[in-house]
């Protein structure tokens, strides 16, 4: 007989499992946050500007991460009237939020290659 979670069973905590399986699905991937942390910088960038940027990135992969980011209000994509036509991305107002996040979890990648350093140092 299977044993029902004791911890994880509450309604808040199975709401917030949710919400970070939500969130991890829509950050997930190699690309997207060095794409959304080089929009974060550069403001309105250039479909090759971001390919120059995001070191190792392929034009085909990087179109599909913008797509889904676009469909999924993190950034948003405007076709100037140009010839040839040019087209830029930023940040939506939503996306925005993520920064904080974002510097975060730097800090917190920082902090952990330290400790790592050290402790290997230390041996």
């Amino acid at each position: 007989m299977k044993k029902e979670p004791i911890l994880n069973n509450s309604a808040i905590c199975k709401g917030r499992i949710l919400a970070i399986k939500d969130t991890m699905e829509l950050l997930s991937g190699k690309w997207k946050f060095h794409i959304l942390g080089t929009l974060l910088q550069g403001d309105k960038l250039r479909f090759m500007d971001l390919l120059r940027e995001v070191d190792g990135i392929g034009a085909k992969m990087l179109s599909k991460e913008l797509q889904d980011m676009e469909m999924n209000h993190l950034i948003s994509r405007t076709v100037l009237n140009t010839k040839p036509v040019t087209v830029e991305y930023e940040m939506t107002d939503y996306g925005k939020t993520l920064a904080p996040i974002i510097d975060e979890i730097a800090k917190w990648g920082t902090a952990y290659r330290n400790a790592l350093h050290n402790e290997s140092g230390n041996q």
